[in-house]
Formats: structure tokens, sequence, C-alpha cells
């Protein structure tokens, strides 16, 4: 998984990005301006950075240049904006930025907008002194699907099957909280572990599946990716 910055100055936004992309696997570090995106970028090795273009201090796009122009752009850049125009995103992509998203960011073009950016050329590694452009030859749709694929296949191969047999020689609540147990533990080993794609798959508010699975005894932490 990758170590993620988000840098933006409101602190709900930097609140839910973490806690979807925490929950997707990754590790994430939050800034809420320049100076302390400067920092992070200074002391880890990052693999993605969530930048928000207008903050108090220094504007994203300036951060942006400046990362460029000193060979700092190492990684690919997302520029988010609540009041982006068509001209700075067409400016941001010319300084190295990888994608645009525009607030209200939605969970689908937020977690596609990651995968896409995070997706390595075919022809070895990038230059890290060199601006990220992304992969101009890569597929948009097929390409992170192929990769969630080959990531999850261990896990299906191990895991809860999409067909199951039941004894239905007991009381109706046992019974249904068998069917349920393994429903979502099916879901759960075949979304990697990740409860925001669970609770999209299966129609559930997140903290209502939460409680769910914790009445129904599902072990969260056997399903999480990365562990066996």
């Amino acid at each position: 998984m990758a170590t993620i910055l988000v840098v933006d100055d409101e602190l709900g936004i930097r609140a839910l990005l973490s806690e979807i992309l925490t929950d997707e696997g990754h590790t994430v570090e939050l800034a809420e301006n320049a100076a302390q995106a400067r920092s992070v970028r200074e002391a880890l090795r990052l693999d993605l950075v969530l930048l928000d273009i207008w903050m108090p201090d220094v504007d994203g796009v300036t951060l942006l240049k400046e990362w460029s122009s000193s060979g700092q752009l190492s990684m690919p850049v997302i520029m988010m904006s609540g009041h982006g125009t068509i001209d700075t995103a067409v400016e941001a992509t010319k300084f190295g930025a990888s994608a645009f998203l525009e607030k209200p960011i939605t969970l689908q073009k937020l977690l596609r907008a990651v995968e896409q950016a995070l997706i390595k050329p075919a022809a070895g590694p990038r230059n890290l002194a060199a601006p990220w452009r992304g992969d101009p030859n890569a597929s948009g749709d097929l390409a992170p699907a192929a990769a969630l694929t080959q990531q999850h296949a261990p896990l299906l191969a191990n895991g809860p099957q999409a067909q199951q047999s039941f004894d239905l020689d007991r009381p109706l609540r046992e019974a249904r909280d068998a069917f349920e147990k393994s429903y979502f533990e099916f879901h759960l080993t075949k979304e990697g572990g990740s409860m925001t794609r669970v609770a999209e798959k299966t129609g559930l508010e997140r903290t209502h599946l939460y409680r769910k699975l914790k009445q129904l005894g599902v072990d969260l932490t056997r399903n999480k990716r990365g562990v066996p």
C-alpha cells in the first residue's frame, strides 16, 4: 500500500479523506498548509499527494510549481478544489499534476483517481528528478481493475466462496445469522477488508455495517489486506 499526503486547510476534508484512504490500507499523512506539506515531503518518501488549490498561505498550484522547479516532484499529485476552473486545471497539469478532483469529492472518483495515479509505468522506474505526468498509454478503467484482481486473487482463493451450504435444521435466527456472517465475510475478503467498499457493495451505512459485523462476531483483522 501507498504513503499518501493529504494537504487541505479544512479539517473535515482531511479527516474524511484520511478515513477513506486508511480504510483502503494506505498510510496517510496530513498537512493543513504548504509549510506542513513541505516538512512531510522532506521527511518521508511519498507515493502520492492530494493537494488542495486554495489555501490561506501558499496556494496548491504555487507549491506544485515549487516542487516541480526544484526537482522534488518525485510522486504523482492530484489537485483538489471546490472553486476550480478549466484554466486552473490546465495550469496544474502543465506543472506536473496527474489529475484534478472537484469538491465535493465522491467516493468513486476519489478511489479511481488514487488507483490510476498509483499505477507505475511499465517501462521501468520513473526518473525521480522529472515531474510525474502519469502513464499516457495506460487504460483508465482496465489497468486498475487488473491490479485489483491480481491483488485479491490470493484472498479469494483462501476465503469464503460465493456458493456455500447451510444447516437449515435450526431456529430461524441462528440460520439467518449464519448466512449473514458468511455473506459479509465473503464481501470483506473479496474487497480486501475495505469497509468503505463493503458498505458501498452491500448498501449499508458504515456505522451500521460496523455494528452488524460486531454483532455477528466477524473477525475484521483477518480480512485486512496484507494479513493472511
